[in-house]
């Protein structure tokens, strides 16, 4: 970039926000120096200008033709550039005063209009600092002089979604955005589901961590279809018929738990209070005995069996485990949603631990009750809560067969609602395709980080503004550290290099190296004896 702008083409055909220029040739630039200058301002999501009647237009490049094309391409070949502009600053009509940059075109180019490259000066103004709070993340890419900013309540109010292919830097990206976040804001309330364990060094002694082995999430916090994931048989038939005598029972032990008569009487089998599961084995037993036929016990049977199963496993030990049974939600969610803060901003929940089988009954409970405690708040009182889902593919997939029908609610009932009562939603994914289109939709910030697959490229692209698809079309070649950010997040769409992290704040999301490792053989059995001693732990 420089402060003198240089002629590239003129205006040939204008459709809409579309606009067709024609280069000029290195004749009529004059000389070859001024061609190579040329060809390097309409680079492939470069930021061009185009003078209006009454303004400046500016716009990206979005796609590069030759007519007629021959190989090798003559000098004197005639060579297209089409541009989608996305906004202007005005000329006042007094004094030809230059205005402040402003997203929109409302005077469009005429045929035969010059096209420019973009000089520092008008780089500046386009991603000036806006008025808005806001947190700088990274620099321009074409300038690295220009820091990229994105409007803080912009950003988190209204979703965003962090979106690129394994090795592109989704991690990093993410912990800049929260650490530039918590700099300028360090009493945040931000939830973050880590499937991989990977955020514990990102945050140290700022963030809480949660692990299996020191996490509480009693299970009377279950609604009653998680209840039913947890303890009814997969099979449809006999979950319908285990599901019945489920829901009479849970809601006789919520009932002999809660002394308040008034209180039993507005109970519910989903109201979050706590019952002991010795009244539900009891109720199971009770009507069981009622039955005239032995062969109608199987469904209570297979009830209690797998009750007394997750009592007994110490995997399931941060649900199940405890003789004793008390109100302790209170401190759950303290300590969930960092209410107070006390120094650590981040609550991170490590479910590289949690059983499998039971891991998206873990997320669909954090994320249901957290709007619902949103919900339900005193707005006077209310703290703005970040849920932060990482490999946020598994949890809400495009088909609505695939997954756990009630994380995909409880999360679609965040993205659609939760701007109203103060929750946002961060997604972060390696495979935006298989996404529910439908929730991401409700992002209204896009991070779109280096992609090859062209299904994640297509489905990015319907996500997309159309003001962005010359941005788009750089998404396989972007580098790793670099990102098209778009929506309501950033004045215009911009592409940037994220800043640095300090050794301290990276997650551990390296991929293995194979050539420093396997240069000598030094690993020993040990390293198996002590793999298996975790491993029969379930201890990471």
């Amino acid at each position: 970039m420089s402060d003198q702008a240089v002629l590239a083409g003129y205006v040939t055909s204008i459709v809409g926000s579309k606009v067709l220029a024609t280069l000029v040739t290195a004749e009529s630039s004059g000389s070859p120096m001024d061609a190579a200058q040329v060809d390097l301002a309409v680079q492939i999501g470069a930021l061009v200008r185009i003078d209006t009647p009454r303004s400046s237009a500016f716009g990206v490049v979005n796609r590069l033709d030759a007519q007629q094309a021959s190989s090798p391409p003559r000098p004197d070949q005639e060579r297209l550039v089409e541009i989608d502009l996305f906004g202007e600053t005005p000329w006042d009509g007094q004094d030809d005063t230059v205005l402040d940059f402003r997203r929109g075109i409302s005077v469009f180019p005429t045929l035969g209009a010059p096209l420019y490259s973009t000089t520092d000066a008008e780089l500046s103004k386009i991603y000036a600092r806006p008025d808005a709070s806001n947190v700088v993340i990274g620099s321009l890419y074409q300038d690295s002089r220009i820091p990229a900013y994105v409007m803080t309540n912009e950003l988190l109010g209204k979703h965003f979604a962090i979106l690129g292919t394994t090795g592109s830097g989704k991690s990093c990206a993410l912990s800049v955005v929260l650490h530039s976040v918590l700099e300028a804001h360090p009493h945040g309330h931000i939830v973050l589901l880590d499937p991989h364990n990977e955020y514990w060094p990102a945050f140290g002694e700022e963030a809480e961590i949660i692990r299996p082995a020191d996490l509480q999430l009693p299970y009377w916090l279950l609604n009653f279809e998680e209840m039913i994931e947890v303890l009814c048989s997969p099979d449809t038939n006999a979950r319908d018929s285990e599901s019945a005598i489920l829901k009479d029972a849970i809601l006789h032990a919520k009932r002999a738990f809660v002394s308040n008569e008034e209180d039993s009487r507005t109970l519910t089998v989903d109201t979050p209070v706590p019952y002991r599961l010795s009244a539900l084995i009891e109720r199971i037993d009770e009507a069981m005995g009622d039955l005239g036929k032995p062969d109608q016990m199987a469904p209570y049977l297979r009830l209690k069996l797998r009750i007394n199963d997750l009592r007994d496993d110490r995997r399931f030990g941060f649900m199940f485990a405890g003789l004793t049974v008390k109100d302790n939600m209170t401190d759950v969610l303290s300590r969930i949603l960092r209410i107070p803060t006390s120094g650590r901003a981040v609550s991170i929940f490590d479910l590289s631990g949690v059983p499998s089988e039971i891991v998206d009954v873990v997320v669909s409970l954090l994320c249901r009750t957290i709007f619902d405690f949103a919900l339900w708040s005193p707005p006077e009182d209310s703290a703005p809560i970040l849920m932060i889902c990482e490999e946020a593919h598994r949890y809400i997939p495009r088909d609505p067969q695939d997954g756990f029908g009630p994380t995909r609610k409880a999360i679609a009932r965040i993205a659609k609602e939760g701007r109203k009562y103060g929750v946002s939603l961060g997604l972060v994914t390696q495979r935006p395709s298989e996404l529910a289109e439908t929730i991401l939709s409700q992002c209204n910030t896009l991070f779109a980080l280096r992609m090859g697959n062209q299904q994640d490229q297509d489905f990015v692209e319907r996500a997309l503004p159309e003001s962005a698809a010359g941005m788009l079309s750089c998404l396989p070649s972007l580098r790793t550290q670099e990102a098209v950010v778009v929506g309501e997040g950033v004045r215009v769409p911009i592409r940037i290099r994220f800043s640095d992290l300090e050794e301290r704040k990276r997650p551990q999301s390296d991929t293995a190296n194979f050539a420093q490792s396997w240069l000598e053989d030094s690993t020993s059995r040990d390293t198996i004896e002590r793999s298996i001693d975790r491993w029969r732990r379930q201890q990471r």
